[in-house]
């Protein structure tokens, strides 16, 4: 039987909660190989419009792959509240029989906000994948961060 794994994350940001949604969570795909072209080759749509059902495929480069443990994901929005700041989406990719996400931006009182993020995954190999998912997403919204700082036109 597949063993189930949890984290949570939650990351304080000097960005206000909808930039960094829309940057993190609606653009991901366009944004990442920008970012981190060292870790991810390409991303586009599957399916869908990128609201509720909308299916995007990533892809890693070889040198990606230290810093995620897969070659390629499928990533289905399974909820989406742009107002609300709040998402979840599900998983598949090499070793994990799926995942599934729970993201949350909320405001604070200085104007940014808090990214938490929940992740569950089910799978023969989660622990090492778990870890390293963890690190990832940690690594993902600091780098957003400090686009979004460096660009403070940018997705607002």
């Amino acid at each position: 039987m597949a063993s189930t794994n949890s984290w949570t994350l939650e990351l304080e940001s000097k960005v206000s909660a909808p930039r960094k949604f829309r940057a993190c969570v609606m653009d991901w795909h366009t944004l990442a190989p920008k970012l981190a072209p060292h870790v991810i080759d390409n991303a586009h749509h599957v399916e869908g419009d990128g609201g509720t059902g909308t299916v995007r495929h990533i892809h890693v480069t070889c040198f990606g792959r230290v810093a995620v443990p897969f070659n390629a994901m499928k990533k289905k929005v399974e909820f989406l509240d742009v107002d609300k700041c709040e998402c979840k989406y599900t998983i598949e990719c090499d070793g994990v029989e799926t995942s599934t996400w729970n993201i949350k931006m909320k405001p604070t009182a200085n104007g940014g906000s808090v990214a938490i993020v929940e992740c569950t995954s089910k799978g023969v190999q989660a622990n090492d994948m778990m870890l390293k998912a963890k690190e990832s997403a940690a690594e993902m919204f600091k780098t957003v961060e400090a686009y979004l700082i460096a660009n403070p036109n940018a997705y607002n």
